[in-house]
């Protein structure tokens, strides 16, 4: 005889809710936004991520938006923390006090790195006032490091303070643009000697860098490098997601979209093919340098003379390369991220070979942080004459090589 017990349905487990559930989203959905970026991300995936309901989600946040802003406002805001001095500090040298801001800095970045590259390259989905908040505090943060290295060196002007402040951070953060595993013990005082290099280097004097062709030296493109340029430019100034083939053909000045198939198989395909004319014009360069170099150190600073010229020239496509790989087809991503690997590679072998004290993990990180440099000083700094190429040359020569370039 069935025991009526045993048969009876088992008791309904209640799930409470956490009290911390606004907390768990907001950090949940930042991982998500880090792992995929702010357009690759839903709010349905965040609820699954979460193993709750959608209703559930959108009563904490009213969109993805919402969470997208919270955790870049969150970052801007450690940022401004970050440079913040104890009660102590009013005791301790100049040095002593940039040197605790470099600490508390580089600790922050390495904590939140899974979502640094946000702050990086997807600050512009922010709305106007938003944007404006976030953009604030760090251009504080960056106000009150510059300050600090005016006591460190005063006799530098402001303009070169400014760029060795924007430096540091672009450097430090730039740890979120790659993979590269390392002990937080090793990758903590690399960060900071790298900085420290920058601040201590000697960026006066010119060098003879390859020159820069302007836009008007430019010889009349044919048809498909015209869509490849109209299309990057737009990727830059809108962000991928917000460009469509109707948009590029316009910029382009074809009579409809479908002219645009005519040269390429759709946006992707011009992206990719973006990606790799980046790729190309940095690997093309490595073995003629090698081969005309008599040192390890001889060749690289001709391929950072080159990278930051070729840079330079086109600051449209060297931002894009870096903002949105995300966007570039599966398929073609496996391939350029081999093409990346492999250039960084030869670059960290360089390094390694001039500086034997380093190991391959640790070149990698100061190849990554060098090209990541570029790009943010370009952006910051544009065409205003603060930070011309020869200038960038010399902090680069100081991250990868440690040491001051020879005037």
């Amino acid at each position: 005889m069935i025991d009526p017990a045993s048969s009876a349905a088992p008791p309904r487990q209640v799930r409470r809710r956490p009290k911390n559930r606004r907390a768990q989203i907001a950090a949940e959905s930042a991982a998500a936004f880090g792992a995929h970026g702010y357009h690759g991300v839903s709010m349905d995936e965040i609820a699954r991520r979460l193993d709750i309901s959608s209703t559930a989600l959108y009563r904490h946040f009213p969109s993805k938006y919402a969470l997208f802003r919270e955790e870049l406002l969150r970052l801007s805001g450690l940022a401004v923390r970050a440079v913040e001095l104890p009660e102590a500090a009013v005791e301790w040298s100049p040095r002593q006090r940039l040197d605790h801001v470099l600490d508390a800095v580089i600790v922050l970045t390495i904590t939140n790195r899974p979502t640094v590259a946000l702050a990086r390259w997807e600050r512009r989905y922010l709305e106007p006032v938003d944007f404006v908040e976030f953009t604030d505090q760090f251009t504080t943060a960056i106000a009150t490091v510059r300050a600090m290295i005016r006591h460190v060196r005063p006799e530098l002007d402001g303009y070169d303070r400014v760029v060795r402040a924007v430096s540091l951070f672009a450097v430090i953060s730039s740890i979120g643009d790659h993979h590269v595993t390392m002990s937080v013990k090793a990758l903590a005082p690399l960060l900071k000697a790298t900085v420290w290099a920058m601040i201590d280097a000697d960026l006066s004097g010119e060098r003879d860098a390859a020159p820069i062709r302007g836009a008007g030296e430019r010889l009349p493109p044919f048809k498909h490098e015209l869509l490849l340029r109209k299309a990057v430019e737009l990727f830059h100034e809108h962000g991928y997601p917000n460009v469509s083939v109707e948009d590029i053909a316009v910029a382009s000045d074809l009579s409809a979209a479908s002219a645009v198939y005519r040269y390429y198989r759709s946006k992707s395909d011009l992206l990719a093919a973006a990606f790799r004319r980046a790729a190309d014009r940095v690997s093309g360069a490595i073995t003629p340098a090698v081969s005309a170099a008599n040192t390890p150190a001889e060749a690289l600073e001709t391929l950072i003379d080159l990278y930051v010229t070729g840079s330079f020239d086109e600051r449209a496509l060297t931002f894009v390369y870096y903002a949105e790989f995300s966007h570039v087809d599966r398929a073609d991503q496996v391939t350029l991220r081999h093409l990346q690997q492999v250039i960084v590679t030869e670059w960290a072998t360089l390094v390694t070979e001039a500086r034997p004290e380093l190991s391959l993990g640790e070149a990698r990180i100061l190849v990554h942080a060098s090209f990541s440099l570029v790009v943010d000083l370009g952006r910051t700094f544009g065409d205003d004459g603060i930070c011309p190429p020869d200038r960038v040359i010399r902090l680069l020569h100081a991250v990868a090589l440690g040491r001051p370039l020879p005037s």
